[in-house]
Protein backbone atom coordinates (compact mmCIF):
# COMPACT_ATOMS: atom_id res chain seq x y z
CA UNK A 1 0.00 0.00 0.00
CA UNK A 2 1.31 3.44 -0.89
CA UNK A 3 1.56 6.32 1.53
CA UNK A 4 -0.23 9.06 -0.41
CA UNK A 5 -2.56 9.52 -3.34
CA UNK A 6 -1.32 10.33 -6.81
CA UNK A 7 -2.32 13.78 -7.95
CA UNK A 8 -4.92 13.62 -10.74
CA UNK A 9 -3.09 16.45 -12.54
CA UNK A 10 0.50 15.13 -12.61
CA UNK A 11 2.17 13.22 -15.43
CA UNK A 12 3.00 9.63 -14.61
CA UNK A 13 4.99 9.00 -17.81
CA UNK A 14 7.62 11.67 -17.13
CA UNK A 15 8.53 9.93 -13.87
CA UNK A 16 9.68 6.70 -15.56
CA UNK A 17 13.47 6.36 -15.37
CA UNK A 18 15.77 4.63 -17.91
CA UNK A 19 15.87 0.86 -17.53
CA UNK A 20 19.02 -1.23 -17.14
CA UNK A 21 19.74 -3.33 -20.22
CA UNK A 22 19.59 -6.53 -18.17
CA UNK A 23 16.62 -6.74 -15.83
CA UNK A 24 13.31 -8.50 -15.35
CA UNK A 25 12.84 -12.07 -16.53
CA UNK A 26 13.09 -13.99 -19.78
CA UNK A 27 13.56 -17.68 -20.49
CA UNK A 28 14.92 -19.41 -23.57
CA UNK A 29 12.41 -21.45 -25.62
CA UNK A 30 9.44 -19.99 -23.73
CA UNK A 31 7.01 -17.18 -24.27
CA UNK A 32 7.00 -15.18 -21.01
CA UNK A 33 4.19 -12.84 -20.03
CA UNK A 34 2.61 -10.81 -17.19
CA UNK A 35 4.22 -10.86 -13.76
CA UNK A 36 3.82 -9.66 -10.20
CA UNK A 37 6.39 -9.53 -7.42
CA UNK A 38 6.49 -9.92 -3.66
CA UNK A 39 9.30 -9.69 -1.10
CA UNK A 40 9.34 -12.90 0.92
CA UNK A 41 10.50 -14.02 4.34
CA UNK A 42 13.91 -14.93 2.88
CA UNK A 43 14.57 -11.27 2.01
CA UNK A 44 14.55 -11.99 -1.72
CA UNK A 45 12.18 -10.71 -4.39
CA UNK A 46 9.95 -13.34 -5.98
CA UNK A 47 8.29 -12.93 -9.36
CA UNK A 48 5.23 -14.98 -10.29
CA UNK A 49 4.99 -15.10 -14.06
CA UNK A 50 3.29 -16.92 -16.94
CA UNK A 51 5.23 -18.99 -19.48
CA UNK A 52 4.45 -21.49 -22.25
CA UNK A 53 6.67 -23.31 -24.79
CA UNK A 54 7.44 -21.61 -28.08
CA UNK A 55 6.26 -24.70 -29.95
CA UNK A 56 2.90 -22.94 -29.58
CA UNK A 57 2.14 -19.59 -31.21
CA UNK A 58 2.34 -16.75 -28.70
CA UNK A 59 -1.38 -16.08 -29.17
CA UNK A 60 -3.53 -18.12 -28.67
CA UNK A 61 -0.97 -20.60 -27.32
CA UNK A 62 -1.29 -19.17 -23.80
CA UNK A 63 -4.86 -20.48 -23.61
CA UNK A 64 -3.59 -23.97 -24.38
CA UNK A 65 -0.38 -24.40 -22.41
CA UNK A 66 0.45 -21.55 -20.01
CA UNK A 67 1.77 -22.33 -16.54
CA UNK A 68 2.66 -20.06 -13.64
CA UNK A 69 6.25 -20.20 -12.41
CA UNK A 70 8.30 -18.49 -9.74
CA UNK A 71 11.61 -16.69 -10.28
CA UNK A 72 13.70 -14.80 -7.73
CA UNK A 73 16.24 -12.00 -7.45
CA UNK A 74 18.24 -10.18 -4.79
CA UNK A 75 16.92 -6.85 -6.10
CA UNK A 76 13.52 -5.67 -7.43
CA UNK A 77 15.10 -4.90 -10.83
CA UNK A 78 16.45 -8.41 -11.34
CA UNK A 79 17.44 -10.16 -13.48
CA UNK A 80 15.24 -12.89 -12.02
CA UNK A 81 16.29 -16.56 -12.00
CA UNK A 82 13.79 -19.38 -12.59
CA UNK A 83 13.01 -21.35 -9.42
CA UNK A 84 10.03 -23.66 -9.92
CA UNK A 85 6.65 -24.32 -11.51
CA UNK A 86 3.86 -23.15 -9.20
CA UNK A 87 0.66 -23.99 -11.12
CA UNK A 88 0.74 -26.24 -14.17
CA UNK A 89 -1.65 -28.46 -16.10
CA UNK A 90 -3.52 -30.99 -13.95
CA UNK A 91 -6.10 -32.53 -16.28
CA UNK A 92 -9.06 -31.38 -18.35
CA UNK A 93 -11.54 -32.36 -15.62
CA UNK A 94 -10.37 -29.41 -13.49
CA UNK A 95 -11.55 -25.86 -14.14
CA UNK A 96 -7.87 -24.80 -14.37
CA UNK A 97 -6.65 -28.11 -15.73
CA UNK A 98 -5.23 -26.97 -19.08
CA UNK A 99 -3.76 -23.53 -18.56
CA UNK A 100 -2.95 -21.12 -15.70
CA UNK A 101 -2.19 -17.52 -16.60
CA UNK A 102 -1.81 -13.86 -15.53
CA UNK A 103 -0.82 -14.26 -11.85
CA UNK A 104 -1.20 -11.60 -9.17
CA UNK A 105 0.65 -12.45 -5.96
CA UNK A 106 -0.40 -10.82 -2.65
CA UNK A 107 1.13 -11.23 0.82
CA UNK A 108 -1.75 -11.10 3.31
CA UNK A 109 -0.73 -11.45 6.95
CA UNK A 110 1.23 -14.74 7.05
CA UNK A 111 -0.19 -16.20 3.84
CA UNK A 112 0.62 -15.80 0.15
CA UNK A 113 -2.41 -15.46 -2.12
CA UNK A 114 -2.10 -16.13 -5.85
CA UNK A 115 -4.94 -14.80 -8.00
CA UNK A 116 -4.90 -16.14 -11.55
CA UNK A 117 -6.86 -17.27 -14.62
CA UNK A 118 -7.66 -20.97 -14.98
CA UNK A 119 -8.69 -22.57 -18.29
CA UNK A 120 -9.81 -25.98 -19.46
CA UNK A 121 -11.24 -27.61 -22.60
CA UNK A 122 -12.39 -31.17 -23.43
CA UNK A 123 -10.25 -31.82 -26.55
CA UNK A 124 -6.95 -33.54 -27.30
CA UNK A 125 -3.94 -31.34 -27.93
CA UNK A 126 -3.26 -30.65 -31.62
CA UNK A 127 -0.68 -32.73 -33.47
CA UNK A 128 1.05 -29.55 -34.57
CA UNK A 129 0.65 -26.85 -31.90
CA UNK A 130 2.23 -24.20 -34.14
CA UNK A 131 -0.76 -24.29 -36.48
CA UNK A 132 -3.47 -23.64 -33.90
CA UNK A 133 -5.56 -20.53 -34.56
CA UNK A 134 -8.29 -18.43 -32.96
CA UNK A 135 -10.93 -20.34 -34.93
CA UNK A 136 -9.86 -23.74 -33.56
CA UNK A 137 -12.61 -25.34 -31.41
CA UNK A 138 -10.06 -25.86 -28.62
CA UNK A 139 -9.35 -22.14 -28.53
CA UNK A 140 -13.03 -21.16 -28.65
CA UNK A 141 -13.80 -23.56 -25.79
CA UNK A 142 -10.79 -22.36 -23.80
CA UNK A 143 -11.75 -18.72 -24.14
CA UNK A 144 -15.29 -19.47 -22.94
CA UNK A 145 -13.87 -21.39 -19.96
CA UNK A 146 -11.63 -18.65 -18.56
CA UNK A 147 -12.30 -18.20 -14.83
CA UNK A 148 -10.63 -16.43 -11.90
CA UNK A 149 -9.23 -18.52 -9.08
CA UNK A 150 -7.14 -18.19 -5.91
CA UNK A 151 -4.38 -20.51 -4.71
CA UNK A 152 -2.56 -20.00 -1.43
CA UNK A 153 0.50 -21.08 0.55
CA UNK A 154 1.95 -20.31 3.97
CA UNK A 155 5.49 -20.16 2.56
CA UNK A 156 6.93 -18.76 -0.64
CA UNK A 157 8.20 -22.30 -1.25
CA UNK A 158 4.71 -23.80 -1.02
CA UNK A 159 2.97 -26.13 -0.98
CA UNK A 160 0.29 -24.29 -2.96
CA UNK A 161 -3.33 -25.21 -2.36
CA UNK A 162 -5.59 -25.10 -5.42
CA UNK A 163 -9.38 -25.07 -5.30
CA UNK A 164 -11.66 -27.50 -7.13
CA UNK A 165 -13.86 -24.61 -8.24
CA UNK A 166 -13.09 -21.09 -9.44
CA UNK A 167 -13.36 -18.33 -6.86
CA UNK A 168 -15.19 -16.08 -9.31
CA UNK A 169 -17.36 -17.85 -11.88
CA UNK A 170 -19.45 -16.30 -14.65
CA UNK A 171 -22.83 -14.75 -13.83
CA UNK A 172 -25.73 -15.23 -16.29
CA UNK A 173 -27.42 -12.10 -17.66
CA UNK A 174 -24.48 -9.91 -16.66
CA UNK A 175 -21.49 -8.30 -18.31
CA UNK A 176 -19.38 -11.27 -17.11
CA UNK A 177 -21.62 -14.03 -18.50
CA UNK A 178 -19.00 -15.32 -20.99
CA UNK A 179 -15.83 -15.34 -18.87
CA UNK A 180 -14.02 -13.73 -15.94
CA UNK A 181 -10.37 -12.90 -16.44
CA UNK A 182 -7.28 -10.85 -15.53
CA UNK A 183 -7.83 -10.37 -11.78
CA UNK A 184 -6.49 -7.28 -10.01
CA UNK A 185 -7.26 -7.67 -6.29
CA UNK A 186 -7.03 -5.43 -3.27
CA UNK A 187 -7.07 -7.64 -0.17
CA UNK A 188 -8.25 -5.70 2.87
CA UNK A 189 -7.16 -6.21 6.48
CA UNK A 190 -10.32 -8.21 7.29
CA UNK A 191 -9.53 -10.64 4.41
CA UNK A 192 -12.28 -9.22 2.19
CA UNK A 193 -11.36 -8.37 -1.40
CA UNK A 194 -12.19 -5.66 -3.90
CA UNK A 195 -11.52 -7.19 -7.30
CA UNK A 196 -11.15 -5.45 -10.64
CA UNK A 197 -11.32 -7.83 -13.58
CA UNK A 198 -11.73 -8.18 -17.33
CA UNK A 199 -14.90 -9.76 -18.70
CA UNK A 200 -16.93 -10.47 -21.80
CA UNK A 201 -20.63 -11.18 -21.99
CA UNK A 202 -22.60 -13.35 -24.38
CA UNK A 203 -23.64 -11.35 -27.44
CA UNK A 204 -25.90 -12.93 -30.06
CA UNK A 205 -26.70 -9.72 -31.94
CA UNK A 206 -26.26 -9.63 -35.72
CA UNK A 207 -25.74 -5.93 -36.44
CA UNK A 208 -23.11 -4.89 -38.99
CA UNK A 209 -20.58 -3.68 -36.40
CA UNK A 210 -20.73 -6.95 -34.46
CA UNK A 211 -20.40 -9.00 -37.63
CA UNK A 212 -17.32 -6.99 -38.64
CA UNK A 213 -15.71 -7.54 -35.23
CA UNK A 214 -16.32 -11.26 -35.49
CA UNK A 215 -14.68 -11.38 -38.90
CA UNK A 216 -11.53 -9.54 -37.79
CA UNK A 217 -11.17 -11.69 -34.66
CA UNK A 218 -12.07 -9.03 -32.08
CA UNK A 219 -15.08 -11.13 -31.10
CA UNK A 220 -15.09 -14.91 -31.26
CA UNK A 221 -18.38 -16.76 -31.46
CA UNK A 222 -20.91 -15.17 -29.14
CA UNK A 223 -18.39 -13.32 -26.99
CA UNK A 224 -19.02 -9.60 -26.65
CA UNK A 225 -16.38 -6.90 -26.45
CA UNK A 226 -13.98 -6.77 -23.52
CA UNK A 227 -15.11 -4.78 -20.49
CA UNK A 228 -13.73 -4.05 -17.02
CA UNK A 229 -15.84 -4.84 -13.97
CA UNK A 230 -15.70 -4.74 -10.19
CA UNK A 231 -16.52 -7.49 -7.70
CA UNK A 232 -16.40 -8.00 -3.94
CA UNK A 233 -15.90 -10.97 -1.62
CA UNK A 234 -16.09 -11.19 2.16
CA UNK A 235 -13.14 -13.59 2.05
CA UNK A 236 -10.43 -13.93 -0.56
CA UNK A 237 -11.45 -17.52 -1.41
CA UNK A 238 -14.90 -16.27 -2.42
CA UNK A 239 -17.67 -16.30 -3.37
CA UNK A 240 -17.47 -13.04 -5.33
CA UNK A 241 -20.40 -10.81 -6.24
CA UNK A 242 -20.64 -7.90 -8.62
CA UNK A 243 -20.30 -4.43 -7.12
CA UNK A 244 -21.59 -2.62 -10.21
CA UNK A 245 -24.46 -3.63 -12.47
CA UNK A 246 -22.64 -2.13 -15.45
CA UNK A 247 -18.95 -2.34 -16.38
CA UNK A 248 -16.77 0.49 -15.11
CA UNK A 249 -14.79 0.66 -18.37
CA UNK A 250 -16.30 -0.31 -21.74
CA UNK A 251 -16.70 0.91 -25.29
CA UNK A 252 -19.43 3.30 -24.14
CA UNK A 253 -17.74 4.35 -20.90
CA UNK A 254 -14.28 5.93 -21.39
CA UNK A 255 -13.22 3.34 -23.99
CA UNK A 256 -12.06 -0.26 -24.33
CA UNK A 257 -9.23 -1.13 -21.95
CA UNK A 258 -7.68 -4.30 -20.60
CA UNK A 259 -5.01 -5.53 -18.18
CA UNK A 260 -6.10 -3.35 -15.24
CA UNK A 261 -3.80 -2.99 -12.27
CA UNK A 262 -5.56 -1.40 -9.29
CA UNK A 263 -4.12 -0.31 -5.96
CA UNK A 264 -5.27 1.69 -2.96
CA UNK A 265 -3.37 4.47 -1.18
CA UNK A 266 -3.41 4.92 2.58
CA UNK A 267 -6.01 7.70 2.35
CA UNK A 268 -8.50 5.24 0.81
CA UNK A 269 -8.21 6.46 -2.79
CA UNK A 270 -8.07 3.91 -5.62
CA UNK A 271 -5.80 4.15 -8.65
CA UNK A 272 -5.56 2.11 -11.84
CA UNK A 273 -3.14 1.52 -14.70
CA UNK A 274 -4.48 -0.22 -17.80
CA UNK A 275 -3.90 -0.72 -21.53
CA UNK A 276 -5.80 1.59 -23.89
CA UNK A 277 -6.85 -0.83 -26.61
CA UNK A 278 -8.02 1.61 -29.29
CA UNK A 279 -6.37 4.91 -28.36
CA UNK A 280 -9.74 6.57 -27.70
CA UNK A 281 -8.53 7.61 -24.23
CA UNK A 282 -4.84 8.45 -24.69
CA UNK A 283 -4.71 9.03 -28.44
CA UNK A 284 -2.20 6.18 -28.80
CA UNK A 285 -3.49 2.60 -29.22
CA UNK A 286 -1.98 0.14 -26.72
CA UNK A 287 -0.39 2.81 -24.54
CA UNK A 288 -0.95 2.87 -20.79
CA UNK A 289 -3.54 5.00 -19.01
CA UNK A 290 -3.99 6.17 -15.43
CA UNK A 291 -7.29 6.74 -13.60
CA UNK A 292 -8.43 7.51 -10.03
CA UNK A 293 -11.49 6.78 -7.88
CA UNK A 294 -12.71 7.44 -4.35
CA UNK A 295 -14.82 4.27 -4.17
CA UNK A 296 -13.46 1.94 -6.94
CA UNK A 297 -16.83 2.17 -8.71
CA UNK A 298 -16.73 5.66 -10.23
CA UNK A 299 -13.56 6.61 -12.07
CA UNK A 300 -11.96 9.76 -13.47
CA UNK A 301 -9.09 9.85 -15.92
CA UNK A 302 -5.78 11.39 -14.92
CA UNK A 303 -4.81 14.66 -16.63
CA UNK A 304 -2.93 13.75 -18.79
CA UNK A 305 -4.35 10.21 -19.03
CA UNK A 306 -1.27 8.58 -20.63
CA UNK A 307 0.85 6.68 -18.09
CA UNK A 308 3.44 5.14 -20.44
CA UNK A 309 4.10 4.36 -24.09
CA UNK A 310 5.72 1.38 -25.81
CA UNK A 311 9.00 3.29 -26.22
CA UNK A 312 11.63 2.44 -23.60
CA UNK A 313 14.78 4.40 -22.78
CA UNK A 314 17.72 2.39 -21.45
CA UNK A 315 20.53 3.48 -19.13
CA UNK A 316 23.05 3.56 -22.00
CA UNK A 317 20.93 6.22 -23.73
CA UNK A 318 19.45 3.95 -26.39
CA UNK A 319 15.72 3.72 -27.02
CA UNK A 320 13.47 0.95 -28.30
CA UNK A 321 9.84 0.93 -29.37
CA UNK A 322 8.44 -2.48 -28.56
CA UNK A 323 5.71 -4.32 -30.43
CA UNK A 324 3.62 -5.07 -27.34
CA UNK A 325 3.57 -3.71 -23.79
CA UNK A 326 0.89 -5.06 -21.46
CA UNK A 327 0.09 -6.35 -17.95
CA UNK A 328 1.30 -3.34 -15.88
CA UNK A 329 2.15 -3.97 -12.23
CA UNK A 330 3.76 -1.65 -9.68
CA UNK A 331 5.96 -3.01 -6.92
CA UNK A 332 6.48 -0.75 -3.90
CA UNK A 333 9.66 -1.69 -2.06
CA UNK A 334 10.13 -1.13 1.66
CA UNK A 335 12.96 1.30 0.85
CA UNK A 336 10.40 3.67 -0.65
CA UNK A 337 11.26 2.99 -4.30
CA UNK A 338 8.68 1.96 -6.90
CA UNK A 339 9.04 -0.16 -10.02
CA UNK A 340 6.75 -0.60 -13.02
CA UNK A 341 6.70 -4.15 -14.38
CA UNK A 342 5.33 -4.74 -17.90
CA UNK A 343 5.10 -7.71 -20.25
CA UNK A 344 6.72 -6.85 -23.57
CA UNK A 345 7.35 -8.34 -27.00
CA UNK A 346 9.65 -7.41 -29.87
CA UNK A 347 8.55 -6.80 -33.43
CA UNK A 348 6.46 -4.23 -35.23
CA UNK A 349 3.31 -4.84 -33.19
CA UNK A 350 0.78 -7.65 -33.07
CA UNK A 351 1.39 -11.04 -31.51
CA UNK A 352 2.12 -12.67 -34.88
CA UNK A 353 5.02 -10.30 -35.57
CA UNK A 354 7.11 -10.98 -32.47
CA UNK A 355 9.84 -13.54 -31.89
CA UNK A 356 10.46 -13.20 -28.15
CA UNK A 357 8.64 -11.89 -25.08
CA UNK A 358 9.84 -11.06 -21.59
CA UNK A 359 9.01 -9.09 -18.45
CA UNK A 360 10.65 -5.67 -18.30
CA UNK A 361 11.18 -3.53 -15.19
CA UNK A 362 10.94 0.27 -15.52
CA UNK A 363 12.16 2.10 -12.38
CA UNK A 364 10.25 5.17 -11.24
CA UNK A 365 11.56 8.40 -9.79
CA UNK A 366 11.47 8.60 -5.98
CA UNK A 367 8.06 9.67 -4.69
CA UNK A 368 6.35 9.20 -8.07
CA UNK A 369 3.37 7.66 -6.33
CA UNK A 370 3.28 10.33 -3.64
CA UNK A 371 2.86 13.35 -5.94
Amino acid sequence: MFTKSLSPNKSFAENILPSPLKNGFRQKDYWVWGSSVVKAEDGRYHMFVSRWPQIWPMHPGWMMASEIVRASSETPMGPYKFEEIILGARGAQYWDGRSCHNPRIVKHKDRYLLFYIGITHPFEDPENPREISLSDPRVIASRANKRIGVAYADSINGPWMRAEKPAFDTIPNSYCSFFTSNPSPIVHEDSSVTLMFKARQYNDTTDAETDALRKDGSMIGLAGQMEIGLAKADHYLGPYRLLTNEPIFSKDRFGIVEDPYMWRSDDGQYHMLAKDMTGDITGMPHSGLLAHSSDACNWALNNPPTSYTKTVTYEDGSTETLGQMERPFIFHDDNGRDYLFVAVMDGAGGFKNGTVSWNLVRPLKPDTLNQ
